[in-house]
């Protein structure tokens, strides 16, 4: 078996999209915001060190004492709020600390694209440029250079890896792309909202907003990882809606509030 042409076309647009969209909304928001490079490195810093590091270093700790896979409700709720924690916290130490020096909505947005651009990258542009090259050695018969040398767990898991990407429908690679649209956005929404929790006067309030918004729009995903939602298509639905609604508060909160920023 092969991977098919449109499967690889989709990967490659899927990749596309993960990496340059973050790219170019960047250079959008630096012309129409005054938005700066180093908001942009916190977000990607805040990501990989609170979502990567210090959360996945959490779930290590509880799912090897734990069996929340098991039950359902408890793993959802666990997962979704931790995420949610994690990210609005990074956030709000983030603009705690930019505060001192940068100001406006620029630094919001900046900082959004920061966060939200590496989790794109990381999770979805260079998994699919992988898969990829997976698909290019599969397709020309050169997988053997990596599997020859394998055994036991190892070739187990290429072996897995190999059926999961010929058995793959090929639209649900360009899902991939598509579901990192609405995730930067959503990335924005939230970033904004924090922002102005940070920079507004008494506002405070807007961070755990954002922490319980972030966990509702998570549901759908960590549902489907315990099975309780199958159908992929449903589950990107609901993410688009979530995205739509954390666009039109975040758009609320910021038409309330630009005019009453603090530490201009």
């Amino acid at each position: 078996m092969q991977v098919s042409v449109s499967s690889m076309v989709f990967m490659a647009i899927s990749a596309v999209i993960s990496i340059g969209l973050p790219v170019v909304l960047f250079i959008i928001f630096y012309k129409k915001y005054n938005a700066k490079i180093i908001p942009m490195i916190m977000g990607i810093a805040g990501f990989i060190l609170f979502a990567l590091i210090f959360e996945r270093s959490i779930h290590s700790i509880v799912f090897g004492k734990y069996a929340l896979r098991e039950k359902p409700l408890i793993y959802i709720l666990y997962g979704v709020f931790m995420a949610g924690i994690f990210e609005e916290t990074a956030r709000f130490i983030s603009f705690r600390i930019l505060k001192k020096k940068y100001n406006g909505i620029g630094t919001g947005l900046a900082y959004g694209i920061g966060h939200g651009g590496i989790e794109a990258i990381l999770l979805a542009g260079l998994s699919m440029i992988n898969t990829m090259i997976f698909s290019i050695m599969l397709n020309t018969g050169n997988i053997e250079a990596i599997t020859g040398k394998l055994q036991g767990e190892a070739l187990e898991q290429i072996n897995t890896q190999m059926t999961a990407i010929l058995t793959t429908s090929p639209y649900l690679f360009l899902v991939s792309g598509i579901e990192r649209i609405f995730a930067i956005c959503i990335q924005l929404s939230l970033s904004i909202m924090v922002f102005y929790s940070v920079y507004g006067k008494n506002k405070l309030w807007l961070y755990p907003f954002a922490i319980i918004l972030h966990a509702i729009i998570d549901i759908p995903a960590a549902a489907m990882q315990v099975g309780v939602i199958k159908n992929t298509i449903l589950v990107e639905l609901l993410v688009f809606i979530g995205a739509i609604i954390s666009i039109i508060i975040a758009k609320y909160t910021h038409e309330r509030l630009k005019q009453n920023i603090m530490g201009k």
